[in-house]
């Protein structure tokens, strides 16, 4: 078993209809099917990567409702420590409207709910068991200043960050951040942050950099059928490219690679390697339906890379 990784981050339940087009303003179209399933960013990373067989708590609010009852259940069956997972009296919990087109791509509302009760205080409740964890997950389905403490007290402590800057927001403070080890947008969460285009590869590149200028350490760019960019103030850029499969659904691919890729940094410590092991794991999961459930384990995993040709 590797080193213990902490998630401290959002929970959602996925609704996710199935649609062979938006609607316009004003009008009702029928849809051919749909499905639910739990989700959001922080349940999904901590879910990736314990199919996968690393050691995860995950610091968490859900609501006082059934769909709440149910993501904690989902949480304990896959094996994740849910010390720090608990229900917001009077709160709906978060969830997440998702429409998916035939090509398989998808366009995503969210509701925070529970999460936006996330705070500081409970990061430094979770702090004796933060402390024993070699890798920290964030992303931004939670309050800002809860991302804010928790990078400062982990740098503090000399425990990596990686922090996933999803969904992007534009005040995102990039000086309270440079204590994150990785930063991981995807291009459009890249181009928010940094006001630049982000479409291309090498326009990605020029916009990561100027971050890597003001100070943070390592840029992970996710760039969808692409495959991911390691940009960092030594030396060129290094691509990691993409498998190339027949997608389903792209919901939760992004969630899926930063997962793969804690788990494997972990265990491994290799940045590049563990990119390549993420940009495996999400391409297996976008040719199945939905989020966690898409999520292989580590021998259905196995036997993808297998037909890869790679083991």
């Amino acid at each position: 078993m590797g080193a213990r990784i902490a998630v401290v981050g959002s929970n959602m339940v996925d609704l996710i209809t199935y649609t062979d087009r938006l609607p316009a303003a004003g009008e009702t179209l029928a849809a051919p099917s749909f499905s639910m399933g739990h989700g959001g960013k922080g349940a999904n990373q901590a879910v990736a990567a314990a199919r996968l067989g690393a050691d995860v708590m995950l610091v968490t609010r859900v609501g006082d409702d059934l769909f709440g009852e149910g993501t904690l259940k989902n949480f304990c069956e896959l094996g994740i420590d849910t010390k720090h997972a608990r229900a917001v009296p009077g709160t709906q919990s978060g969830v997440a409207p998702i429409f998916v087109e035939p090509s398989g791509e998808n366009r995503i509302l969210i509701v925070k709910g529970a999460n936006e009760h996330l705070l500081p205080a409970d990061v430094d409740a979770a702090a004796e068991d933060l402390a024993g964890c070699g890798l920290i997950l964030l992303q931004l389905e939670i309050p800002l200043e809860t991302v804010y403490h928790t990078i400062a007290w982990a740098a503090s402590r000399g425990i990596p960050v990686l922090l996933n800057p999803a969904p992007a927001v534009p005040e995102l403070d990039v000086s309270r951040i440079l204590g994150v080890t990785f930063l991981a947008p995807n291009q459009t969460e890249l181009s928010i942050l940094t006001g630049l285009p982000a479409e291309t590869r090498d326009q990605a590149e020029a916009a990561a950099r100027t971050l890597v200028a003001r100070g943070v350490k390592q840029v992970i760019v996710t760039l969808g059928g692409e495959g991911a960019l390691l940009v960092t103030a030594d030396g060129p850029a290094q691509h990691v490219p993409a498998v190339p499969v027949k997608p389903v659904d792209t919901s939760g691919a992004g969630d899926a690679f930063l997962g793969a890729f804690a788990q494997h940094y972990a265990e491994h410590g290799d940045t590049l390697a563990a990119m390549r092991w993420g940009a495996r794991y999400a391409a297996d999961s976008i040719t199945r339906q939905g989020t966690q459930k898409a999520f292989a384990g580590a021998a259905e995993f196995a036997a993808f890379r297998r037909a890869l040709g790679e083991e």
